[in-house]
């Protein structure tokens, strides 16, 4: 095979373009014989050097299979490493509040977990490490290769070189991705929209049962302040009851107070001949230190400042308690927030159940811009935002959730779409995502739930490696 490519090779080479013809016009010697005088080129293809970069493309290619699976398996690890790490601190804390249940071997036990956590993370991290200088590494030898092609490919036959050229662009773009994934656990970039829209979700990391204990709290929410005060940056909240009434919320300083069940404030909005500013609902948020969600006593959207402990409340124009989400009754006002503001949802008589998508001014509480889109809330599982963009989920199965439906508010075009995901049990009632963390946060029959969230990035990298 090589043999024949090569003879078809010094044929092409000649009739490259700009090249001599083959053949000259024939001319006549004295014995009258016709003579024709053939040009041959100085140069030939060089197939050694297109078979060398073929091994190497298959080599790297082979790296890149190993490096993506690292990275996959980094973040099991991960999650299991945290995991651990948690448990070992409460039975810290257990060990501390009462040290004198506790003997020498359950000490001698604790100390042996801490030094095997110690040695998975070292692990860990030179894992990393040695991931980071292979990625540099084969960034380095496609560089060198597209190099190569492009010499190959001015001085020689297109035809030939761009089949192999194209198989090096699915090698940078292999590469790309193995690289974003690998920055998106470790390095997020966090607050920034340089993408066109989430790629994948997680498998859900369940924390534990809620704070109260209670299996039947089946409605409520959980999740941190979508946009810290200072100093209140690793603060988590966290209401759950036995129907859709919101009665408080409580505030916890860090997740492990969190885990620990140790609240530093409860906030009531009941307070017996003083307030009523109960709610109903669960699609609730934290902004700025300020809860926001759907007032019960006169249907419109609340917020209550945990500062200043003051509360607010506005009716949305026409907007109908009659339309709620698939999984809960009540969800009629849906809050969400992200990198670009705070936004509510809800449906209207006049959209007949369509889904209306509000942006809300936080300094004047006031809706300040809607859009209406095509999708019947009914039959929505939740929603929430991301870059200023709508998701909408459906259910698939009683263990699969899908995001189906967005809208981009920027370019006001909506699209369907299928990003499946992982319930950790059939129905939930809280899903919103934090740009914090870039995290989606749902209350999943009682259980505090959370995935990590990867976004469709640019190839531009691409683009500049391989030119136009």
């Amino acid at each position: 095979m090589i043999v024949t490519l090569l003879y078809f090779v010094l044929f092409r080479s000649a009739v490259v373009e700009g090249a001599q013809s083959l053949w000259t016009e024939g001319s006549g010697d004295p014995s009258g014989e016709c003579i024709c005088e053939a040009f041959l080129p100085n140069s030939t293809f060089p197939m050694g050097e297109l078979i060398l970069l073929e091994s190497t493309a298959v080599e790297i290619n082979h790296k890149l299979e190993i490096e993506i699976s690292k990275v996959e398996t980094y973040e099991v690890k991960l999650s299991i490493y945290i995991a651990k790490i948690t448990n070992l601190t409460v039975l810290i804390k257990l060990m501390e509040n009462n040290p004198d249940s506790y003997s020498e071997l359950h000490l001698e036990e604790v100390k042996i977990k801490i030094m095997q956590v110690e040695a998975l993370i070292v692990e860990l991290q030179a894992s990393i490490q040695t991931t980071s200088a292979v990625l540099i590494t084969i960034r380095k030898q496609i560089s060198v290769m597209v190099s190569v092609l492009t010499q190959l490919e001015i001085t020689y036959d297109k035809n030939l070189v761009l089949v192999t050229r194209r198989e090096y662009l699915i090698l940078q773009q292999k590469l790309e991705a193995c690289e974003i994934r690998h920055n998106e656990i470790f390095n997020p970039n966090i607050g920034i929209c340089n993408h066109s829209g989430i790629r994948r979700i997680s498998k859900p990391i369940v924390s534990q049962l809620n704070a109260d204990l209670n299996g039947g709290f089946k409605y409520g929410g959980w999740g941190k302040d979508s946009k810290p005060l200072p100093g209140s940056e690793n603060m988590h909240w966290y209401y759950g009851y036995t129907d859709t009434l919101v009665t408080k919320i409580t505030q916890y300083s860090d997740y492990y107070k969190l885990i620990m069940r140790q609240g530093f404030k409860a906030h009531q909005l009941f307070v017996r001949y003083q307030y009523d500013w109960q709610g109903t609902g669960n699609n609730y948020i934290v902004r700025e230190n300020t809860f926001y969600y759907q007032f019960r006593s006169t249907f419109g959207m609340a917020k209550f400042n945990m500062t200043s402990v003051t509360a607010q409340y506005k009716v949305i124009p026409k907007a109908s308690t009659r339309f709620s989400y698939h999984y809960s009754a009540n969800q009629n006002l849906d809050f969400a927030a992200d990198e670009s503001g705070l936004w509510v949802t809800y449906a209207t008589e006049e959209s007949k159940g369509k889904l209306v998508l509000g942006r809300i001014n936080e300094e004047t509480f006031e809706i300040d811009k809607v859009w209406q889109t095509s999708i019947f809330k009914p039959s929505v599982g939740n929603t929430f935002m991301v870059c200023g963009v709508l998701y909408a989920t459906r259910s698939v199965d009683s263990k699969t959730e899908e995001i189906f439906y967005t809208f981009d508010t920027r370019t006001e075009k909506e699209s369907y779409v299928s990003v499946p995901f992982e319930k950790f049990q059939d129905s939930y009632v809280y899903l919103d995502y934090n740009p914090t963390d870039q995290k989606l946060y749902m209350y999943n029959n009682g259980y505090y739930v959370s995935y990590h969230v990867w976004f469709n990035h640019e190839g531009s990298r691409d683009k500049l490696l391989i030119g136009d």
